[in-house]
């Protein structure tokens, strides 16, 4: 959990700042915004089926180790960006570089952290694994989001590629005491095969993801154009709801059920969203996002336990790999979407279309609850 808490922190610094760096210092259209966000999450959809058969295969700290080290060669690619901003085309193409591998790595290092928990906790411990781990994820955006905003403030954008390629290598000191779980070294189910087993909450898990997607590319867009500030409070307000949540409740999937968690808490994270693009305020919107959190907060391990007990555990690696590409791929598909969206009808739109992409996701939980059988 600390490795995956210092490991994103380094994630978690560029999310408020990056569009304002391709928007305004490099005076890019906010559909470049999107695409930027975007392509990190798709590179990390690419990399889940290597990410979670390695894991099953070489062992989830060899993951990890690999992840940390992608993170630092990101880093190292943002600076060279830097270099090349008199040529704004050139510099974003870099930058694009940089956050497809930094994408790679996250698929590596969190694929290989949930698997490396679920071997030492046990099946039986499925959500609060899961849980946790996304709860040591977004404290570290909590933590990054103003870190990365006053890092941007005083020293711009070079302070945080420079803490992003420095921070991986240090993490790495984490994992020289953790001792390693026996990799499996067998021929399991292929990836595609996993997923046609878990396509259903993979489903689910994706469209409840598009508000988070949303949250991170766009709120500190939405701010600036409306004078509000700080512009980090949205991302602050949206982890701080998750991990009181996922402190508070991370017990409930396992105890009444993956689907049926879910299905509550989709409709709280639909609320959050309708009303941050209701928000005529910084503190509305602000409440909005701490709701947007504390919903999603059971959705994506609730989601999680619904797969774990459709998979067999020799295939905990592929399995967790597939169902995390499920809102990867989501990400990667609806930045740019919502980014066109952003264009065209303005930014408050993207977020009720997210609210109702999200909110659609509840077919997915009720199909789980009544339709469809887990492994005994």
């Amino acid at each position: 959990m600390v490795v995956v808490l210092v490991a994103f922190l380094t994630i978690g610094l560029a999310i408020p700042v990056l569009p304002l760096h391709v928007h305004q210092d490099l005076g890019l259209a906010t559909a470049w915004v999107g695409v930027v966000t975007g392509v990190q999450f798709a590179a990390s959809l690419i990399s889940r089926p290597w990410a979670g058969r390695f894991a099953d295969n070489q062992g989830p700290r060899r993951a990890v180790t690999g992840g940390l080290l992608a993170a630092c060669a990101a880093g190292l690619l943002y600076l060279l960006s830097l270099e090349l901003t008199a040529t704004p085309l050139l510099s974003v193409a870099i930058l694009l570089l940089g956050r497809a591998l930094l994408g790679a790595a996250e698929s590596f290092i969190l694929t290989g952290a949930v698997t490396w928990g679920l071997s030492r906790a046990g099946d039986g411990s499925a959500g609060k694994v899961i849980a946790w781990m996304g709860t040591s994820m977004f404290a570290a955006f909590a933590m990054g989001a103003p870190l990365g905003t006053v890092l941007y403030a005083q020293h711009g954008f070079g302070a945080v590629a420079l803490a992003t390629a420095v921070a991986p290598l240090a993490t790495l000191l984490l994992i020289v005491p953790l001792r390693p779980v026996v990799p499996v070294h067998a021929s399991g189910p292929k990836f595609w095969s996993v997923l046609r087993q878990i396509w259903i909450p993979g489903v689910g898990a994706a469209l409840s993801a598009v508000g988070f997607g949303a949250i991170t590319t766009f709120a500190s867009l939405l701010f600036v154009e409306r004078n509000w500030s700080p512009i980090w409070l949205p991302f602050t307000a949206y982890a701080g709801g998750l991990i009181a949540a996922r402190l508070a409740f991370g017990h409930v999937p396992d105890r009444i059920g993956g689907a049926k968690a879910a299905l509550f808490s989709i409709i709280v994270e639909a609320a959050g969203l309708a009303l941050i693009y209701l928000a005529q305020s910084a503190a509305i919107a602000t409440v909005g996002a701490a709701l947007t959190g504390l919903g999603y907060a059971l959705v994506f391990p609730g989601f999680g336990v619904e797969v774990a007990g459709r998979t067999a555990s020799r295939a905990r690696g592929v399995a967790m790999g597939a169902y995390t590409a499920c809102p990867d791929f989501a990400l990667g598909v609806s930045g740019p979407a919502l980014g066109l969206i952003a264009g065209s009808l303005g930014l408050p739109a993207v977020f009720l279309v997210s609210s109702a992409t999200a909110l659609s996701s509840v077919v997915a939980a009720a199909w789980l609850l009544y339709k469809t059988p887990r492994l005994p």
